[in-house]
Formats: structure tokens, C-alpha cells, sequence
């Protein structure tokens, strides 16, 4: 019901908005779309008729949505497809946040589908740099007509979720209680982006590995939560 109220209705509002202020749009769609694909890397060409999640659903429709508004009241509109976001002020329940705290608290972690997901881990300030280069993009195509594109943001590369536990526990200097379950329902196993359109087009270059992202995370908590 989130998911409806906030996705469609929600969206739906957004883009009346744009409508009636005549503005451009820049929206975030995710990389849950592509459904659980076994072609590698993940290319904006790919069909995104199959997501295996009702999130990625909603998501999908966003991008039908504002493509019909971009073609009949000319909204210039880029969405941006993004890839397993992480760094600090990032959501409590993602995978990092819930792994540091679990750690520092000398609690067990949740490892699904025993630990065997690989995520393309994609720095929050690479985010950034990638949503101004879009305001860019479409600045560079005031005079562009019925103006839609649709881009991938992430680092293009994938790593296993073991080997992501491995450097969070050295960052944090603590070996975590893991608790192995089995996949969850509608869970991807493997994402890995392919970033050249948002290369060529939006300038997007990703600097920040996942060694160096999972630091700067662990180093905000510590500060955040006074630890």
C-alpha cells in the first residue's frame, strides 16, 4: 500500500506538478526493474517487463508514466536507474547500516542465500555526481523536443555480499556473528551495471570503491551515534 501511495499517486502529483509549472523532471527509478537477469552487464537496453518485485513494479511504472508526460506536454525528463546505494545518512534498513550497527552491538547479522548475492555497491556521492551531471544533460538540450532518456548510475562493478562483509568488518575491527538464511522471496541474485551510456552522455564517472565507501560509512556511524 507505501508502495502504491507513494510510487503511483504520489508520482502521479509529480508530474502534474511539472505540468502545470512547466518544469523539467529528473526522478529516480531503481535497478530492480531489470528483474532478476542473468545477462551481465546490465545494460539500459534490457527488458524491464519482468520485475520480480512489487517495488520494482511501481518503479517501472514511474518510468512508463513519465515517459507519456514527456511526449504529450514536452517535460524533459531524465529517470536514472539507480544500483545498491550506500554511504552515510543512507536508509537504516539497507544491508551496511544494518551490518554496522548489528557489529558494534556485538549482535548477529542476517547473511540471505548464505551470503551468495553479488551487488554492484554504489557510492552515495557518486550518486550526487551523477543526478547534477543529469541537470546538465538537460540544460545542454533546452531545445531538444519531447527530450526522455533513461540511465544506469552505478559503480560497474559487482562483488559478492561475503567479500562486502569481509572489508565492513575490517573498517568497523570486529568479526560479526553472521546468521545464515535461505534466499528471500523476490530477492536478485546478481547485479552488475553497465555505465556506458551514462559515460558518454552524462559525463558519469564513478570514483569511489567499495574499500574506501565502506570506511567513510563506518567512520560517519561512529561520529553519528557517538560511538
Amino acid at each position: 500500500e507505501s508502495y502504491t501511495k507513494s510510487n503511483l499517486v504520489g508520482f502521479s502529483n509529480i508530474l502534474e506538478i511539472c505540468r502545470l509549472k512547466k518544469s523539467n523532471l529528473i526522478f529516480a527509478s531503481t535497478s530492480s526493474v531489470y528483474g532478476d537477469t542473468s545477462d551481465f552487464p546490465i545494460s539500459e537496453k534490457f527488458s524491464t517487463d519482468k520485475p520480480i518485485q512489487y517495488y520494482a513494479a511501481t518503479k517501472k511504472s514511474n518510468e512508463v508514466m513519465a515517459y507519456s508526460y514527456s511526449k504529450l506536454f514536452n517535460i524533459k525528463t531524465v529517470g536514472l536507474r539507480f544500483f545498491t546505494v550506500y554511504g552515510p545518512w543512507g536508509r537504516p534498513d539497507m544491508s551496511l547500516f544494518k551490518f554496522t550497527k548489528n557489529i558494534l552491538l556485538n549482535k548477529e547479522i542476517e547473511v540471505f542465500n548464505n551470503g551468495k548475492h553479488y551487488r554492484d555497491f554504489t557510492y552515495i556521492d557518486d550518486i550526487v555526481s551523477g543526478i547534477i551531471k543529469s541537470i546538465n544533460f538537460i540544460n545542454k538540450n533546452k531545445k531538444k523536443e519531447n527530450l526522455f532518456e533513461i540511465f544506469n548510475l552505478g559503480r560497474g562493478k559487482s562483488i559478492s555480499l561475503k567479500e562486502f562483509i569481509k572489508w565492513t568488518e575490517l573498517a568497523i575491527g570486529k568479526t560479526a556473528k553472521k546468521k545464515y538464511l535461505e534466499k528471500q522471496k523476490g530477492d536478485i541474485y546478481k547485479t552488475h551495471c553497465d555505465i556506458k551510456k551514462s559515460k558518454k552522455l552524462l559525463g558519469y564517472n564513478p570514483k569511489t570503491n567499495f574499500i574506501t565507501g565502506i570506511k567513510k560509512f563506518v567512520s560517519w556511524y561512529k561520529k553519528y551515534y557517538s560511538i
